[in-house]
């Protein structure tokens, strides 16, 4: 049943040209409508960074060299996950149409529109990595390994779909499922190494980096950026085998569930 899912996508044509028109116009109906267009998306981190660089090195002495570009790195990573699992917990009742009136394939849906916010995604990085090689003092710039980004962000990817596809497929037959997400994904933040020195996070949560995905790809992220190293393997091929089991049940749902949708939602 997955892999038909799947294979009824491949075998559309266009299916490039349809995901990218559809990732425009999800792009342009959530910036173009700002006066400050693409900068909306980089004032959250920053805004986020002034508060959490006050609170966490300020007042509680953190003392984490370049603490505002650790910050930025980690907070690029959560809130892409964040915003395209948030955002698509009601995406097939909200484009029900596309799905309804169309020959479109629900899998299209949720590619495109995390297709968009992974323009902000990459346009965040740009700005950090701007940020912390020209602004920073007494760092490690980042070097050719920064390209380790690229297998990470398609990590990342995955595991936000797959949460996705899950959130919006159990949200048919219980809504208060948008309650319950909003809840965890408060704890799962403070669960993270966000805010706290690595090595304080996993002296205080032994292995739960090797538990918690989001975890495991910030700390990689920050070791191919900040520290100039390729990423830890081990780490890696932990969070992508969470990401892909987790897709391979986000699709079951889609099929068992999404079918389901337009009459239930």
């Amino acid at each position: 049943m997955i892999i038909a899912i799947l294979t009824d996508w491949f075998r559309r044509s266009n299916k490039s040209e349809r995901l990218w028109l559809l990732a425009k116009i999800e792009f342009k109906l959530r910036y173009y409508e700002n006066k400050l267009g693409l900068l909306w998306a980089l004032i959250k981190p920053l805004m986020d960074i002034a508060i959490y660089y006050v609170a966490f090195q300020t007042i509680m002495k953190q003392n984490i060299p370049a603490f505002a570009s650790y910050l930025f790195i980690g907070l690029i990573v959560w809130n892409f996950f964040l915003e395209s699992t948030t955002g698509t917990v009601q995406i097939l009742n909200t484009k029900k149409y596309l799905y309804e009136y169309s020959n479109m394939n629900k899998l299209e849906i949720y590619v495109s529109t995390l297709l968009s916010n992974s323009i902000g995604f990459f346009f965040n990085f740009l700005m950090f990595l701007l940020f912390y090689n020209l602004l920073e003092k007494n760092i490690t710039y980042s070097t050719i390994h920064v390209l380790w980004i690229i297998p990470l962000f398609i990590n990342l990817y995955i595991l936000a779909l797959a949460v996705s596809l899950i959130l919006s497929n159990i949200y048919v037959i219980a809504k208060d499922i948008t309650q319950v997400w909003q809840v965890f994904t408060s704890l799962l933040f403070f669960l993270s190494p966000i805010l706290y020195k690595l090595e304080k996070f996993q002296e205080s949560l032994p292995h739960f980096d090797y538990l918690n995905p989001i975890a495991g790809i910030i700390i990689n992220a920050r070791k191919v950026t900040m520290q100039g190293t390729h990423p830890d393997f081990k780490l890696f091929l932990f969070d992508f085998t969470y990401a892909i089991v987790l897709l391979m049940f986000g699709t079951f749902l889609l099929n068992k569930l999404g079918s389901k949708a337009a009459e239930k939602l």
